[in-house]
């Protein structure tokens, strides 16, 4: 049964950017209002959040994906 994962970053350009690789491997991925992206997936999201991570760690960016009842959320990391 294919469910759907919501991924939510912190800013639009962030968002922008992992809708785009997710698109480039073939991912049927959604924008969805500022900075959400909605992503068809059989896995739970594991395979999804590998991705997250493979982004972030490119962009160099500060951030740190968490996943969090079917959402994954791309936050600054705690102090």
């Amino acid at each position: 049964m294919s469910s759907t994962i919501q991924v939510e970053a912190s800013r639009i350009p962030d968002r922008d950017r992992l809708l785009e690789v997710l698109r480039e491997h073939g991912i049927d991925a959604r924008a969805q209002n500022e900075v959400g992206i909605d992503v068809p997936c059989d896995d739970g999201g594991d395979e999804l959040y590998g991705y997250v991570e493979g982004v972030i760690m490119d962009l160099g960016a500060p951030f740190v994906p968490i996943k969090h009842e079917g959402v994954i959320y791309i936050r600054p990391p705690i102090a």
